[in-house]
């Protein structure tokens, strides 16, 4: 019996409301759009549900991919014989935190939604965040961040689900945090189940002004017109990879659909139709000429499927 037979029974039985999709294009599902078919997509929203989600993959050999907004992936053309689990769709709550100064959110709760409450709770901390589009889950499994802040300054605790160990409440220092990375790291079979943050009191009217500053910085700066996976490459040591890459004069390289944005080097964008063989001879080139010209090799940020 394959993985989606015996998948497909389990979810018949046991949990026949959560919504699963079959040959679901990646494409719908990342900010790349880019991506074919994953045989199976799943979309629970509650955490018992996750829970059950991951044992029936891994009791049929699913190899399941959670995603959040998949704004830091990209999906291969040929899709992928995986289980996909999507949690933005309805896992995604956003509330007040056990203690004062904290707020609780789930793994698919975008980081926009995740700072609004906090300013509205009179909360600082998670301004940087706030033009971030990605999900918690997903900021947490790469350390997300932006204008000098990143998500582990605001997390006290993460609630996370082993396959082998169940699940398990890890605090910060706990997490090995690093630059785009955690523990999730070296357990990428691991997921995220929610997250509290620990902040400070804040004025929500400068909380605002704080956001609204970080989203027009962003809109001036950066491509939001064309879909792309935010800034591509991870920065080298005392340097930035959008200025390697500018300074090689590589700015607008294109490779089919897919191009060097000429508004930010960091960026590759999707002008229209770019399949993964395009973005990936796009990354090969930059690389050789970067290293060529630098001694620079630039390693991607996104992930790649």
């Amino acid at each position: 019996m394959d993985w989606v037979t015996q998948f497909d029974k389990q979810m018949a039985a046991y949990l026949p409301d959560v919504k699963v999709l079959a040959e679901e294009p990646m494409a719908k599902h990342t900010s790349f759009r880019i991506g074919g078919p994953a045989k199976r997509m799943a979309f629970p929203d509650r955490g018992e549900q996750m829970v059950l989600l991951l044992e029936f993959a891994r009791e049929a050999g699913a190899d399941p991919l959670i995603i959040g907004n998949g704004t830091n992936l990209l999906a291969p053309d040929g899709g992928l014989d995986r289980l996909v689990i999507c949690t933005p769709a309805g896992y995604g709550r956003a509330e007040a935190g056990p203690e004062p100064g904290t707020v609780t959110a789930e793994a698919g709760a975008s980081l926009a939604r995740a700072a609004d409450l906090a300013c509205k709770l009179g909360l600082t901390g998670l301004e940087f965040a706030h033009g971030i589009p990605g999900t918690v889950g997903g900021a947490i499994c790469m350390n997300a961040g932006a204008y000098g802040g990143e998500i582990a300054q605001a997390v006290e605790q993460v609630t996370l689900l082993f396959p082998e160990e169940g699940v398990r409440v890890l605090r910060r220092e706990e997490m090995e945090f690093g630059y785009r990375q955690s523990v999730l790291t070296r357990h990428p079979e691991a997921a995220v189940l929610s997250a509290v943050f620990r902040l400070a009191p804040g004025d929500p009217e400068d909380i605002r002004a704080a956001m609204r500053d970080f989203t027009a910085r962003r809109k001036e700066k950066q491509p939001l017109e064309y879909p792309s996976a935010g800034s591509f490459f991870k920065r080298p040591p005392g340097q930035f990879a959008g200025a390697l890459i500018e300074g090689c004069g590589l700015k607008g390289l294109a490779a089919g659909g897919a191009q060097v944005s000429e508004k930010h080097a960091g960026f590759l964008i999707n002008r229209g139709g770019a399949s993964c063989a395009d973005v990936k001879e796009l990354i090969r080139r930059i690389q050789e000429r970067v290293l060529a010209e630098t001694g620079v090799l630039l390693e991607p940020e996104v992930r790649i499927l």
